[in-house]
C-alpha cells in the first residue's frame, strides 16, 4: 500500500531523485527534511491498532501464519495497552504510545503515519514533487517558495494532535545516507555519515560463526 512513498535506502532515493530532477529540477528546488517528533510514544493506543486493522481489511486478509485477523488484532490492542516499567523504585504503566523496540510497536506506527500523511502525499504529487517517508523521517522535492512551504508544515502540524512535524528546509538535506545538493539547478549527491557515527569492522578471526557474518 506505501510503496510509493516509502524508502529504505539511500540507493532507491537516489533512483527517484534522479529521474524526477532530470524534468523538474530548478535553481528554486527546495530539500525538505521532516522529523516526526517522538512517533513510537506519542502513537494513541486505541488509534493505532485501528489503523492497522484498516490495513488488513484493505489487503482483504483472513489470516496471516495461520491466525485470524481478529485474533492479530487482540493480540496487538494487548500488547500495546500493557507495557510497564520501573524508574527509581516506582513501577509504570505506559498509557500513550508503545514501547521502544518493540517490533509492533514499529508497525503500529507505520500504519498510523501511512493513514495521516496522505493528504500531505496528495497535495506535493499535485504540485509536482516527490514525498516519501523511512519510519518518523520525511523527505521531500518541491518547486515552491519557502515561506509558502512552512505555511503548508504549519497546517500539517494541525492534522492531528498527537504528530508533531520539525522541518529542515534548504538547497540541501541529508537523509539516510545520503547528503543531497542543489547546485544551480543541478542535483549532486554523496555518501553522508552522521557526526555520531562510529564504524566497529570485526577481525575475520573471531568467535562469531562466519555465516552470520556473511
Amino acid at each position: 500500500m506505501a510503496a510509493k512513498t516509502t524508502i529504505n535506502s539511500g540507493f532507491e532515493l537516489v533512483k527517484q531523485l534522479q529521474q524526477w530532477s532530470s524534468i523538474n529540477m530548478r535553481q528554486e528546488t527546495l530539500f525538505c527534511t521532516i522529523d516526526v517528533m517522538d512517533l513510537y510514544t506519542m502513537v494513541p493506543q486505541t488509534e493505532g491498532v485501528l489503523s492497522l486493522k484498516k490495513m488488513l481489511d484493505y489487503l482483504k486478509l483472513k489470516q496471516i501464519g495461520g491466525l485470524k485477523i481478529e485474533t492479530i488484532i487482540r493480540l496487538s490492542r494487548f500488547v500495546m495497552q500493557n507495557n510497564y516499567f520501573s524508574y527509581e523504585g516506582q513501577y509504570y504503566h505506559q498509557i500513550r504510545g508503545g514501547a521502544m523496540g518493540s517490533p509492533l510497536t514499529l508497525t503500529v506506527a507505520n500504519c498510523y503515519m501511512f493513514f495521516y500523511e496522505q493528504q500531505i502525499i496528495k497535495q506535493i504529487n499535485n504540485s509536482g514533487g516527490l514525498y516519501f517517508r523511512y519510519i518518523d523521517d520525511i523527505f521531500l522535492v518541491i518547486n515552491w517558495h519557502v515561506r509558502h512551504l512552512f505555511k503548508q508544515i504549519n497546517r500539517w502540524n494541525h492534522f492531528d494532535k498527537n504528530i508533531k512535524l520539525l522541518e529542515n528546509i534548504g538547497s540541501t538535506a541529508d537523509f539516510l545516507d545520503l547528503h543531497i545538493e542543489n547546485r544551480d539547478g543541478q542535483l549532486v549527491t554523496i555518501i553522508y555519515q552522521k557526526p555520531s557515527y562510529e564504524p566497529y569492522y570485526l577481525p575475520f578471526n573471531n568467535i562469531v560463526p562466519h555465516s552470520r557474518i556473511i
